[in-house]
């Protein structure tokens, strides 16, 4: 049996976006190694729905303060320290980003539009997510 697909673990996460000039876009973080461009996302906590612990782990990575839909765009998957991570995605309509917050000094952010997001995630169903937002919202 495959260990990797023995092991699974649940999160929720969020695609952050704004509409700016007309375009859609979304905000990209990096991930805690700062070695690639990911969503905020983070374990769902036990005492919280997927949508609100979507919302903290916008707020903890990204310093995001919005709307999330309650409706989930999609799963993805990626593997992290030998488990298979899967994680529901949401909408996060971004009304307020934070000049500080919690994960500040560990993460860079930044504003991309669609093509340039589906560029930049490695996951292939996230990009498809992505790539699929026009018809969301």
């Amino acid at each position: 049996m495959n260990l990797r697909t023995a092991l699974s673990i649940e999160q929720s996460g969020v695609i952050p976006y704004r509409i700016h000039n007309g375009e859609i876009e979304v905000m990209l973080i990096t991930s805690s190694t700062g070695k690639r461009w990911v969503i905020p996302k983070g374990l769902i906590e036990p005492d919280m729905t997927s949508q609100d612990s979507a919302a903290k782990e916008a707020w903890e990575e990204a310093g995001l303060l919005g709307k999330v839909d309650p409706e989930s765009i999609g799963t993805y998957e990626y593997y992290k320290s030998g488990y298979t991570c899967q994680v529901e995605v949401f909408l996060l309509k971004v009304q307020t980003v934070l000049e500080n917050w919690p994960e500040a000094s560990k993460r860079k952010r930044q504003w991309v539009n669609i093509t340039k997001a589906i560029k930049r995630v490695n996951e292939p169903e996230l990009k498809l997510i992505i790539a699929d937002l026009p018809n969301k919202l």
